[in-house]
């Protein structure tokens, strides 16, 4: 495979993964935007509301397109909370609008990203406090990560109210 092959792959699924996450967050009636999609003893249920899922997910692509915490602001409203190690939840409740609106933010940065992208930085090791790999491999974790989610809230769409996505 070539890099201008991988590159331009790579870029139209990381496209693809935003766009069927935004088609979740699009889709939710304002009844489930606030309700936990699932129980677990050891986390608070905010943690697993659908916004706050939807959020994280934005947040962690945001950051992963950056390739490195130094430097790294989420645009506003957004901060660095979702870095604390103890789980700290945002201030308010994010609206579907915002959370739209970064999903396109997050849309322009792969665009500018991928059309910047060169050898040397596809190999660049890119360090984080809970993992270290190199740039090319983030992109495809961040990719893995988006799908993830994705697929948790088009599933818990599907299951409390029948909407499904449609295939980007």
């Amino acid at each position: 495979m070539t890099k201008k092959l991988w590159v331009e792959s790579t870029h139209r699924q990381l496209r693809a993964s935003i766009a069927m996450l935004e088609a979740a967050v699009r889709s939710c009636p304002p009844a489930l935007w606030q309700t936990p999609m699932w129980q677990d003893a050891q986390m608070s249920a905010d943690f697993s509301r659908f916004w706050y899922i939807a959020y994280h997910c934005l947040f962690f692509a945001d950051l992963y397109l950056s390739g490195s915490l130094e430097g790294f602001a989420p645009p506003p409203p957004f901060t660095l909370d979702e870095l604390n190690p103890h789980g700290k939840l945002p201030p308010r409740v994010f609206t579907q609008a915002e959370l739209l609106d970064y999903a396109d933010f997050c849309r322009n940065k792969c665009d500018g990203v991928f059309a910047r992208l060169d050898e040397a930085q596809l190999h660049q090791s890119c360090s984080f406090p809970w993992m270290e790999m190199s740039y090319a491999e983030l992109l495809l974790d961040n990719m893995r990560h988006i799908q993830e989610h994705g697929a948790q809230l088009n599933m818990f769409l599907g299951q409390q109210a029948g909407v499904h996505s449609s295939w980007e």
